[in-house]
């Protein structure tokens, strides 16, 4: 979308506004504003001309013009009816020097999750990548792994699912009736990075969200917004996610404070596998930068990294 109609939309987004008065704001011709008008129309916009000047009176349901519209977060979107991977396609755009700027597509046909497992990304689902240049030192990159799996938990939570958080990234339903290794994931996260030894580069933070899905068209274990409360508005929904992610990492000191609020894995007694071994014990905490604080048989461990598996509640008897 050119820079013209992206101003357009935030002009429209404060109400009814004059054609002159918006060309006279843009700093183009009435013929331009109305050429971007009829285009924005032909994206699936209705957009009314009055007295008062020109009203949006509706949204496309899905789209890069769409979620940009009304979007309370300075994210450019980047959309795409179909991709091999959102992830794949931040990373082209990080190495050409792109920041803030959001991949999203509608279906992605090679899709991946942490430890290169396979994700599917059917139609329905929520797809998109962020990429991004923080000014933050590597060993923090972790935070913003955090801030993303909070801000899909509470667009999930609004949209009526009791969705929670498993150590790092994965985002979880969890009932009465699922067994006691965790739940059924509702969504992942997978962040990508390059930097040097005192700076991050890029930062690409990936995020999957089963969202109007039939859970039976996914692995076993998985489960959808739309199994769990119905279809959500995708636009709205990642609006809402990206309105999250910007305010948590505008203020990273908020960022583990939101995350215990919504997890799953405190308070459990984990297994996790990390290069040097396996740790088991009950998870008590999580500290800078997303490290897994754990009480093990011979006192505590701190882990950076690893594949956690919930086994039974901290306060179950062996």
């Amino acid at each position: 979308m050119n820079e013209t109609r992206r101003a357009l939309l935030r002009a429209f987004d404060d109400g009814p506004i004059p054609g002159p008065e918006l060309a006279d704001r843009l700093g183009v011709s009435r013929a331009a504003i109305w050429k971007q008008v009829e285009a924005l129309r032909e994206d699936g916009f209705e957009i009314e001309s009055g007295n008062d000047g020109y009203r949006v009176t509706g949204v496309p349901e899905y789209g890069a013009a769409a979620v940009e519209f009304g979007l309370d977060a300075s994210f450019e979107i980047e959309f795409h009816d179909e991709i091999g991977s959102t992830n794949d396609r931040g990373r082209e755009l990080a190495a050409a020097d792109a920041s803030d700027v959001v991949v999203i597509a509608a279906e992605q046909t090679g899709s991946r999750g942490r430890l290169k497992r396979e994700w599917t990304a059917p139609e329905g689902g929520v797809w998109m990548s962020l990429v991004l240049r923080p000014e933050i030192p590597p060993a923090h990159a972790p935070l913003y792994t955090l801030a993303a799996a909070v801000a899909v938990t509470r667009a999930a939570r609004e949209a009526g699912v009791d969705a929670s958080i498993k150590w790092p990234n994965d985002v979880l339903v969890v009932s009465d009736d699922d067994t006691d290794r965790g739940g059924r994931k509702l969504a992942g996260i997978l962040t990508e990075m390059e930097g040097e030894a005192d700076r991050v580069s890029w930062v690409v933070v990936g995020i999957g969200v089963n969202a109007n899905v039939d859970s039976d068209t996914l692995p076993p274990g998985a489960t959808s917004v739309r199994d769990e409360a119905g279809d959500v508005d995708r636009r709205v929904f990642v609006q809402r996610i990206l309105e999250t992610f910007d305010e948590l990492t505008d203020d990273p000191d908020a960022i583990l404070s939101a995350w215990r609020d919504y997890a799953a894995t405190l308070g459990q007694y984990v297994r996790v596998e990390t290069q040097s071994g396996v740790v088991e014990g009950e998870a008590v905490d999580v500290q800078v930068p997303g490290a897994l604080v754990i009480q093990t048989e011979d006192g505590e461990r701190v882990v950076h990294a690893g594949d956690c598996e919930h086994l039974r509640p901290a306060d179950a008897e062996n």
